[in-house]
């Protein structure tokens, strides 16, 4: 149960980082092995800077999409379209260093929810949560609300070129 001094709205960024730190669980690290079966290898600080997921949830009852950015720009889906289907594809080259570049912006400190303090407002909006090594950065489709500028890129160009949807 929820606590009562609890939003509708603030619970989603915090199921969206739950989900997110649970599938860190089988992180693959330099030398292959997944962590989960053992790996004794770690991530460089590169890959893990390059690394990016999104986490998305249409309102309090749709379900949870997941789509999970590799540095290398590897990338899968889960449930992206809404549709329950999980889906796997790469970035080209252009896409994987425009993430990168966008990744680096030393702006996106300062678009982290913490930096923000950033509250989730709509109820029934699509809530699109990037989990990044600069923290997490939430935004909602609703009217009114402007998307952080260089986390607003990120996702746009994930959008594009992966089955995630940017809005409703």
């Amino acid at each position: 149960m929820v606590p009562p001094q609890w939003s509708r709205a603030s619970v989603v960024p915090a199921l969206a980082v739950l989900t997110v730190a649970l599938a860190g669980c089988a992180m693959v690290d330099r030398d292959g092995g997944s962590t989960a079966e053992g790996g004794r290898g770690t991530p460089s600080p590169v890959a893990t800077a390059n690394r990016v997921s999104l986490v998305q949830k249409l309102g309090d009852d749709g379900p949870l999409r997941t789509l999970s950015i590799e540095p290398d720009g590897r990338w899968e889906c889960d449930d992206c379209a809404g549709d329950g289907v999980t889906s796997t594809g790469s970035l080209d080259a252009e896409q994987v260093q425009r993430l990168h570049g966008l990744l680096a912006d030393p702006r996106l400190a300062q678009e982290t929810d913490q930096a923000r303090r950033y509250r989730a407002s709509c109820i029934d909006a699509l809530t699109s949560s990037l989990v990044t090594s600069t923290g997490l950065i939430t935004s909602q489709d609703c009217p009114g609300e402007e998307r952080p500028a260089v986390a607003g890129e990120i996702l746009l160009l994930l959008t594009q070129a992966t089955p995630a949807e940017p809005t409703r």
